[in-house]
């Protein structure tokens, strides 16, 4: 499915079913089928709404003029749920899509009426680890030598490496090698790519502020954190729990950070179970 929004057209997919809205977001360079294993599992009883934002492996070009910095996409999240109608939804996030979330929600989040935070970029923790820290010095690069550095990622033992997906999950190779495709096959998503990841470069602290506003979210919060993440500390995420006047910690065993990608079956779970409360 694709809407029409503000910074161009985005594509989602939607289970539908009459079950409580769960809407779930992905991270820098992915798109929404690091969701796919939950979504199986969640989708017989919930109605699973998942965007591919522009993050580098979205398939559509956004606009020249459209504000691709983190804070700008959490805006065109917030937008998506607005023109979708969605309401009392459950806001899930991972990685940085856990980012957005958060971003939303100390804004008020009208919409959202519980929210689920997966390992996720918190406080300072930007670029994360050193994934994150190599994928935003790329954006420094033209948008042709910066597809030229992505080939590389055509090779499983590259995309394996700590600064690459190895340290973000241990059992999603396939998924990460899909995500890839976009930029290394059309310019128009390389341009849209190294803009997100300049403007992001640019604002490294885009959590600090926000952060401090969370405490006034007062509706339910899971965080659930992968207890083996080696680019999100777990520290973190307690911190997270602990500063939300509804929050609490769940610790996720044999994972990294991409929880829908090495835990599905776990994470569908905890969703399930924090939605029926």
């Amino acid at each position: 499915m694709r809407v029409e929004l503000s910074a161009g057209t985005v594509e989602y997919t939607d289970s539908g079913g009459p079950g409580p809205v769960v809407v779930l977001v992905h991270g820098l360079l992915m798109a929404g089928s690091l969701w796919d294993g939950p979504v199986a599992d969640l989708a017989t009883d919930h109605r699973c709404v998942v965007p591919t934002l522009p993050l580098g492996a979205h398939r559509h070009p956004m606009r020249e003029d459209a504000d691709l910095s983190l804070p700008g996409i959490a805006r065109l999240l917030g937008e998506f749920l607005s023109r979708l109608d969605l309401r009392d939804v459950t806001l899930a996030g991972v990685d940085t899509g856990g980012a957005l979330v958060q971003l939303l929600m100390a804004d008020g989040a009208s919409r959202v009426g519980r929210v689920v935070l997966g390992s996720c970029e918190a406080f300072d923790n930007f670029p994360p680890g050193l994934t994150g820290k190599t994928l935003v010095a790329t954006g420094k690069l033209s948008p042709g030598l910066f597809g030229a550095f992505m080939q590389q990622m055509r090779l499983r033992a590259v995309r394996r490496l700590p600064i690459a997906f190895g340290w973000l999950t241990k059992r999603g190779d396939a998924t990460t090698a899909e995500w890839v495709r976009p930029l290394l096959a059309d310019a128009a998503i390389r341009r849209d790519t190294v803009r997100m990841l300049r403007a992001a470069g640019a604002d490294p602290g885009f959590l600090l502020e926000p952060t401090e506003r969370l405490p006034t979210f007062d509706r339910p919060v899971l965080v659930a954190w992968a207890s083996e993440d080696r680019v999100m500390p777990l520290d973190h995420g307690k911190r997270l729990a602990a500063l939300l006047p509804k929050g609490e910690l769940v610790e996720v065993a044999d994972s990294y950070t991409l929880l829908p990608l090495d835990q599905p079956a776990e994470f569908a779970r905890l969703i399930r179970e924090f939605t029926a409360r």
